[in-house]
């Protein structure tokens, strides 16, 4: 069985991914996020009957492209402010080449393409860190096991046993 850390994105849970076309209106990106409750969009071109992703837009760049400026977010697509081309992650990619990827390009999501180049989801760092989280839990739990097995072992021995048990497993 693959770890975590050399098994395939494919394998991984990856989300759902919110999607907008170029032409967009800002407002409506907004409202998409706020809707879904996701900070990005994935830009996406149909092409020969697959969803391609061209760009992403997150709402900091709402926020710091037009907002800030007092540009109204009706005034503008998706197109005129979406980071392109985005980065992009593969489904066969690992999971260290994709966090070296996110620090690459100084990012938190990347979308999922399959090998044709069709968006098939998005990783998010938060997800990324939640299952390493998991991970190094078990590998506490190994450790702490390990400790309490050591230390009966030792009490055995204490108490008269001659010869220590072999390690089980």
């Amino acid at each position: 069985m693959d770890t975590p850390t050399r098994s395939a994105l494919a394998g991984w849970r990856i989300r759902e991914v919110v999607t907008a076309l170029p032409d967009t209106p800002l407002s409506r990106c907004a409202q998409l996020m706020h809707d879904e409750h996701v900070g990005s969009l994935v830009i996406v071109e149909q092409r020969d009957g697959r969803r391609v992703p061209t760009g992403m837009v997150t709402d900091r760049d709402i926020a710091i492209e037009a907002v800030a400026f007092g540009i109204d977010p009706r005034a503008l697509n998706a197109a005129d402010i979406m980071s392109c081309p985005p980065a992009l992650a593969r489904e066969e990619d690992d999971l260290m080449s994709v966090l070296a990827r996110m620090r690459e390009h100084g990012v938190r999501r990347l979308p999922v393409v399959g090998r044709e180049g069709e968006l098939r989801g998005i990783v998010a760092a938060d997800d990324l860190l939640g299952m390493l989280a998991q991970q190094i839990d078990g590998l506490a739990s190994l450790v702490e096991a390990s400790h309490r097995r050591e230390a009966r072992s030792r009490a055995a021995q204490a108490l008269g046993a001659t010869e220590p048990r072999p390690p089980a497993g």
